[in-house]
């Protein structure tokens, strides 16, 4: 496990760059693959800078909730360069890429190509978090458990990233096995994939430390995902419901 700050500060940063570049490549793949042009072809250019710029507002944004203390020593005067929130950039993305395709006319689901992409892509990032240790925020809280790893300080902790990644893998398999079940709505596959995402964050966080607790001792991060599930499961649920008659019956008895 890396003690050394800078060199922490490196490995992940690496991974986080890794991730995404994955998570480019095969999105254009995925893209070409479903036929709906490259990531900048006329009606995916304007899809690409709501989400950019929303993932990049919603990631520092979320991070500022998580961590109240540094948006406070932002606001007087103390210069910090804020963290990173998947949560914020998955959300932020969202809306962004929402208010892009409002602005352009455009009413065609763009979501289910960035599924794997962002699996494939939070995964590799984690493998960077787990590496930091007690240098990322996402380390998990001491645990008897026979699996629970020493981060450098003699406490055997919980692998949070590593659960993480082991959940992503699953979610994905299972999306993709059954993405035929899914097709006929489009879209439908990456909202399942996000309010998983949201609920596993929502649970799986209890087993990190809560840093700024707000009601109920949940964290910032723990309530932007309560929130969002409150407004996004509807939406998932009604698309649920426009699947044909047979494959709906389907999904009732898995």
């Amino acid at each position: 496990m890396i003690t050394d700050l800078h060199t922490a500060a490196w490995v992940h940063t690496a991974f986080e760059y890794l991730g995404i570049g994955v998570g480019a490549w095969l999105w254009r793949r995925a893209l070409r693959t479903q036929q709906l042009g490259g990531p900048l072809s006329d009606r995916n250019f304007a899809v690409v800078i709501g989400l950019l710029l929303g993932a990049a507002i919603g990631n520092k944004g979320v991070f500022l909730v998580e961590r109240p203390d540094v948006a406070l020593a932002i606001w007087r005067g103390q210069w910090l360069w804020p963290g990173q929130s998947i949560v914020g950039g998955l959300l932020g993305g969202l809306i962004g890429v929402e208010l892009a395709k409002w602005a352009t006319g455009q009413t065609r689901s763009t979501g289910d190509a960035l599924v794997l992409p962002l699996v494939a892509g939070i995964a590799i990032g984690r493998v960077g978090c787990f590496l930091a240790g007690l240098h990322d925020d996402t380390y998990g809280l001491p645990t008897t458990l026979p699996w629970g790893v020493d981060l450098s300080d003699g406490v055997m902790r919980h692998p949070s990233p590593l659960y993480e990644i082991v959940f992503l893998a699953a979610l994905g398999a299972g999306l993709w096995r059954t993405r035929e079940r899914w097709a006929p709505v489009s879209g439908l596959q990456f909202k399942l994939f996000l309010a998983a995402y949201l609920l596993w964050r929502l649970l799986g966080d209890e087993l990190k430390p809560v840093r700024q607790p707000y009601p109920f001792g949940l964290s910032g991060i723990q309530w932007v995902c309560l929130v969002a599930l409150l407004f996004y499961a509807p939406l998932v649920w009604r698309a649920i419901n426009r699947l044909p008659p047979k494959v709906h019956a389907d999904t009732r008895l898995t």
